[in-house]
């Protein structure tokens, strides 16, 4: 079973920064698109970015050239940078990895807060 371990969340200022980690447990199944999607309340579950394993990226319209995301040296790891950060940036962001024979798996989920 893969699990995904997230990490990089809490409270920042606007204008701040922050970076999120996400690493999938697993040395058997290789991504093939690992990401962040994040869900504010009263809101449905958005795209932030993701990155195929060539290096592809695809980011949400709110967050391009604010957000970075990129793969690890690491197997199935991949780190989103968060610079400029907005209060309308708050939500829980949840990583999520894609694999062959259609699996899929969701983090549990990091809260990022951006407030004065």
């Amino acid at each position: 079973q893969v699990q995904l371990l997230e990490s990089g969340g809490g409270l920042v200022h606007p204008g701040g920064s922050l970076r999120l980690s996400c690493a999938a447990s697993t040395s058997i199944f290789s991504m093939i698109v690992m990401g962040w999607y994040r869900q504010s309340p009263g809101k449905e579950r958005e795209l932030v970015a993701t990155i195929t394993s060539t290096g592809g990226t695809n980011y949400g319209d709110s967050v391009k050239g604010r957000f970075t995301l990129s793969r690890g040296n690491a197997k199935n790891t991949v780190y989103l940078q968060m610079n400029s950060l907005k209060p309308e940036d708050t939500a829980v962001y949840y990583c999520n990895f894609r694999s062959y024979g259609s699996l899929e798996v969701w983090g549990q989920g990091t809260l990022v807060t951006v407030s004065s």
